[in-house]
């Protein structure tokens, strides 16, 4: 699957308000964790996607992407590869315009769905190190 430019990377990221997490942890020691602690720094509002956790980041957790009632600009998945077709489908299904998946997730079919229903997709990339590099450590939006 192609990945997007740089510049298309840029572009998304400057424009993502929102992003939900599916599988952030409530345990700060876990990746999940620090990724979504480092995009709420830099403004972003985050919506925790994770049925065994009651509050994280000072947000409440929703047990599913489809029990979001926020609109969504993306979804960062820190889930197994194997569950990104059905986290696509609920991507799809909220009106969410990306999907993310952290390093060493990918599902070429499922990414290709949601390509096809006009989301961003970007996958096998940290979102934090993307935006780190592309946008700047430090610059909240």
């Amino acid at each position: 699957m192609t990945q997007p430019t740089n510049d298309e990377m840029t572009q998304f990221l400057t424009q993502v308000k929102t992003i939900a997490v599916v599988g952030l942890s409530d345990d700060p020691a876990r990746i999940s964790y620090e990724v979504a602690a480092y995009l709420q720094a830099q403004g972003y509002e985050i919506v925790p996607v994770n049925p065994n956790a009651r509050m994280v980041l000072g947000r409440p957790a929703k047990p599913s992407l489809r029990d979001v009632s926020d609109e969504v600009d993306v979804v960062d998945v820190f889930r197994k590869s194997e569950a990104v077709s059905d986290i696509v489908d609920d991507a799809i299904a909220i009106g969410a315009k990306g999907i993310w998946l952290q390093l060493g997730i990918s599902d070429h079919e499922a990414e290709k769905r949601a390509k096809d229903a006009g989301l961003f997709v970007v996958s096998n990339r940290c979102l934090m190190v993307e935006h780190r590099r592309l946008v700047g450590y430090g610059n909240a939006l």
